[in-house]
């Protein structure tokens, strides 16, 4: 009898093992500096912890800035010849009258739009993220969703800070009179091949030679780091990555140059 009951008696399983959530090792605000110069360490601490708040506001306000201060340089008359030229561009055959009304309803929308602009980039920052997070998935990342965003977000700081702050002297130093809205409207720098070409006759090549930009070229750099950190991808499937959704943006681009008739 006693047998019997030790060969049905069984030892209960172990306690389930409850594992701790990882901490992180830098404050927000320190990782607005770390990725600078450490960005592998940076990156590593937000697959510990995903955040991106700080750096998002950061970057929309910036290109607000960027957005208002060129308004701001080239002036109400400046504005106006501007968006009358492009109205010409598009409807030619527009009377005196109609032309001046578009002007009117463009320059409207335009003082509206360019303080809404925050909003705008945010949910473009949440739509690259996603775009990473999709990839990432593809190639068989282990990366959430919020990984995903805040690799999107930290790649894109340090180009936009450097780049803006960049901007602003430049903006700063040159005339209104030799700045040029329909190649100025994303930066006044010439960091990238589109100089090469006239953005006026030839916007699509421009638009394509424009990013091989050196601060593109950086946020690349840094969202394979990224990738490849928080979802522990090869450096091949890391790149592969953001080459694609480089290319996908960079067909936008193309597009709206095509209907714009402005390099974009």
């Amino acid at each position: 009898m006693e047998e019997q009951n030790s060969a049905e008696w069984q030892a209960p399983p172990p306690p389930e093992k409850i594992e701790a959530t990882e901490q992180a090792q830098i404050s927000e605000v320190g990782t607005l500096g770390t990725i600078f110069f450490e960005p592998g360490r940076t990156f590593e601490d937000l697959k510990r912890k995903p955040r991106f708040i700080i750096a998002a506001v950061i970057i929309s306000l910036l290109i607000m800035g960027y957005a208002v201060g060129l308004q701001s340089k080239i002036g109400e008359a400046g504005m106006r010849s501007f968006i009358a030229d492009q109205v010409d561009k598009r409807a030619p055959n527009l009377t005196s009258e109609q032309k001046a009304n578009q002007v009117d309803l463009q320059m409207k929308i335009g003082s509206y739009t360019r303080y809404a602009l925050p909003v705008f980039v945010f949910i473009s920052l949440i739509i690259g993220g996603l775009l990473y997070w999709a990839g990432a998935k593809a190639f068989g990342g282990n990366g959430g969703f919020m990984h995903a965003v805040s690799v999107f977000v930290y790649s894109s700081f340090p180009p936009a800070v450097v780049g803006m702050i960049a901007n602003f002297i430049v903006m700063g130093l040159k005339s209104a009179d030799d700045i040029d809205l329909a190649t100025s409207q994303r930066s006044l720098l010439n960091a990238n091949l589109g100089f090469l070409v006239d953005g006026h006759t030839m916007p699509v090549l421009s638009t394509l030679l424009s990013t091989f930009d050196v601060f593109a070229i950086w946020g690349w750099i840094l969202a394979a780091i990224g990738l490849r950190v928080t979802n522990k991808l090869s450096v091949a499937s890391s790149w592969a990555i953001v080459i694609i959704i480089a290319l996908v943006g960079v067909a936008f681009r193309v597009i709206g140059s095509l209907f714009s008739g402005n390099p974009s």
